[in-house]
């Protein structure tokens, strides 16, 4: 599950809207605004791969936003 709170933090931090995030994804600003109220359980290995860059997330900081349930 997605820490949507973290990633929130992370896209103010770099000064960015959820819809600038979008247009720097390529993607739509509904569809992101959707996978956010949905919690991000539908982002893809691609869409978070694409946020991570773009946020200039390091792999401890993408791996406490896109994985932060612990899957057994």
């Amino acid at each position: 599950m997605v820490n949507i709170n973290k990633l929130k933090g992370k896209i103010a931090e770099n000064g960015l809207s959820i819809g600038q995030l979008a247009e720097k994804m390529g993607v739509n600003k509904s569809t992101l605004y959707r996978k956010f109220a949905g919690n991000g359980d539908t982002f893809s290995i691609a869409e978070a791969d694409s946020i991570a860059k773009i946020l200039s997330l390091d792999a401890n900081e993408a791996q406490g936003i896109f994985f932060s349930q612990i899957v057994a």
